[in-house]
């Protein structure tokens, strides 16, 4: 039977324009021993806060005594809500504009004000990816899709390229059966997303974070092995690779599109680079704050860009490298590390830069769509 109050929950909130909205009951995380084992194998690399926040991961009371219940909504970022023109280089799709923890959040805080205008008695709490929470666990018990082989939740009408956000509540939703709306798994026995990682850093639902562009252009405070970094082809800012090549996605915006958002000028990439390796750490952090380039500070922001030179093999621009002063790169990438790029970037026995070959020959392939 249609819980009425469920109802007049997600009614209220349709004219916010996400892009999905349920609420369940708040219960246990039904992940959390697969996390907790993800854990136990070094998984998380360096993201120790991971762990430490465990405890808080396993009960949401501790954001919100009396909670009951959760909303849950995504948001589509393949076409970004707020877009800004921030780099020539390849960048995942949820970077390219404003930093979601600011205007989602407002959309959240929207949410809440409506909610409470109809439940003024009740309390709610906002979060997206800025606490403590296991967004897919709740995101798939409320019927927002399934967990993919990549990791990433997936909906057969709406794929995977969305942010996810919270509304903890002391709303009681009664009786409400959270299992009666779980996603079917419709992976089936594609396996594309692995074979497509260029660095192999997936296993069906289990990612590697060790070996995770996304970790080492947005997370790691290091920098990785020059073995590793040559995998990272021309990924400036994060990875689309494993949502790219989801036949799910390219049933949804078509491979055309897919493609065509990672395109970049090879000119225009190498001159920005130059541009990143000459500024100061400060002027870089003050130039992307408010975007989630700001999340690499300007150290990571020019390990980026020495890997993304290694591996354009830029030849065209190693006398300007040459001429750029350190003193502002953490010693991280010292000169020893700096000089087995610029060795790379000038052997003659280099080819041109080429686009990974592989990706096209799995993008051509939709045989896991299956019949809904």
């Amino acid at each position: 039977m249609r819980n009425p109050m469920k109802a007049q929950i997600i009614n209220s909130l349709m004219d916010l324009n996400f892009t999905q909205v349920n609420l369940i009951n708040l219960t246990k995380p039904i992940s959390l021993s697969f996390y907790e084992d993800w854990l136990d194998e070094g998984l998380n690399a360096d993201m120790v806060y991971l762990k430490d926040h465990l405890d808080q991961k396993k009960d949401l009371v501790h954001f919100l005594p009396q909670a009951k219940s959760i909303v849950v909504v995504t948001l589509d970022y393949f076409d970004h809500p707020k877009p800004k023109k921030l780099s020539s280089m390849k960048m995942a799709s949820y970077a390219k504009g404003e930093d979601y923890h600011y205007f989602f959040k407002q959309k959240l805080e929207d949410a809440v004000h409506r909610l409470k205008e109809i439940f003024p008695d009740h309390n709610f709490k906002t979060s997206t990816d800025s606490k403590p929470i296991l967004e897919r666990d709740f995101a798939y018990q409320a019927g927002l899709g399934w967990f993919g082989k990549n990791t990433m939740l997936i909906h057969q009408k709406h794929g995977s390229y969305f942010l996810i956000g919270e509304i903890i509540s002391t709303l009681d939703l009664k009786d409400l059966d959270n299992s009666k709306i779980y996603h079917p798994d419709r992976c089936g026995t594609c396996t594309k997303c692995i074979e497509a990682c260029p660095t192999q850093a997936l296993t069906p639902h289990k990612l590697d974070a060790n070996k995770c562009i996304s970790y080492w252009t947005i997370e790691s405070k290091t920098v990785p092995s020059i073995d590793l970094a040559q995998k990272f082809d021309s990924w400036f800012f994060g990875c689309d690779v494993c949502q790219d090549v989801c036949p799910w996605n390219i049933k949804l915006h078509s491979l055309n599109k897919i493609q065509k958002k990672n395109e970049f000028n090879r000119e225009d990439a190498l001159q920005e680079i130059i541009e990143i390796l000459k500024s100061s750490n400060k002027s870089l952090e003050k130039k992307y704050f408010g975007t989630p380039l700001s999340r690499s500070r300007g150290f990571g922001l020019k390990r980026n860009a020495l890997i993304v030179a290694l591996n354009l093999k830029a030849i065209e621009i190693k006398d300007e490298l040459k001429k750029i002063e350190l003193k502002n790169i953490d010693l991280e990438i010292s000169k020893t590390k700096l000089s087995i790029i610029f060795k790379k970037i000038k052997d003659k026995d280099h080819s041109p830069y080429r686009e990974n070959p592989q990706n096209k020959t799995l993008y051509s392939k939709v045989e896991c769509l299956q019949d809904v």
